[in-house]
């Protein structure tokens, strides 16, 4: 526990010195704020920057305080995975690259630890920039569009953070078993890419961990499916786990390629 807790340390100021404390949160934030006032001003901004006929008139939708949640996670689904992915895929290749990890490795640690701590730190900037992003989101959509219970606001925040963790899971497990490319490339293919084919074919399965998207925005319009939301919430955890394993064998096998 005590070389967790030193590395835990190590990771997070090296965190603090590159800025991926700040910007991260603030990438999020952005999105959660400018969903929000974009549906919003939709009609004002395309009339000022639209050049529209004069008389023209266009209807626009009302948009419900759901809808405008789930538009902020699907940019979430979309950019703040690129965000996650290219901002941490060098989270472990990188220190065998450039031989900062040869004076860890020389030292009585256990890869457990070593791989923990890294996904510790990176679970927390991810899940602490969603879930600053999704309240910013909830307040100006009641501001703006309506109330959004706070049962179901939560329900839906919880359910997307499994998704997240499970992401990080898949950024740190790549990065302790490719060169930071692969681990990058990998990682966008199992979480964009199997997103993709779920959305084409997902009709035919209803337990997987890339439903979790889907299930969480089922909690802001009633409830999911009690049996295929806690099988998959189940299938995501032993992924999660099995993916942990992954990654400390790879850490300690690919330890040999650090370089001095």
């Amino acid at each position: 526990m005590k070389d967790l807790f030193v590395l835990f340390q190590k990771e997070w100021r090296e965190n603090t010195r590159n800025f991926k404390i700040l910007w991260i949160p603030l990438v999020f934030i952005f999105f959660g704020v400018s969903e929000p006032l974009t549906s919003y001003y939709l009609p004002q901004i395309l009339e000022a920057v639209g050049n529209l006929p004069e008389g023209a008139v266009f209807p626009f939708p009302d948009f419900t305080p759901a809808q405008v949640i789930m538009a902020t996670m699907g940019q979430y689904q979309f950019i703040g995975m690129l965000v996650l992915v290219l901002g941490f895929a060098g989270t472990i290749s990188r220190e065998r690259k450039n031989g900062t990890g040869t004076l860890l490795y020389v030292r009585p640690i256990s890869y457990f630890s070593y791989f923990l701590s890294k996904w510790k730190v990176i679970g927390t900037i991810a899940l602490v920039s969603v879930w600053l992003g999704l309240l910013t989101t909830w307040y100006y959509t009641e501001l703006l569009f309506g109330k959004v219970e706070a049962a179901d606001f939560f329900a839906f925040a919880g359910t997307y953070s499994v998704w997240i963790l499970f992401v990080v899971t898949i950024v740190v497990a790549m990065s302790a078993w490719l060169p930071t490319g692969g681990a990058a490339a990998i990682s966008l293919l199992l979480v964009l890419g199997v997103q993709i084919i779920d959305s084409l074919l997902g009709a035919y399965w209803t337990i997987s961990p890339w439903k979790l998207a889907i299930y969480a925005t089922q909690w802001l319009t009633g409830s999911p499916d009690a049996s295929e939301f806690w099988w998959s919430i189940v299938v995501t955890l032993l992924a999660i786990v099995a993916l942990m394993i992954f990654g400390v064998w790879m850490s300690k096998r690919n330890a040999s390629k650090t370089k001095v």
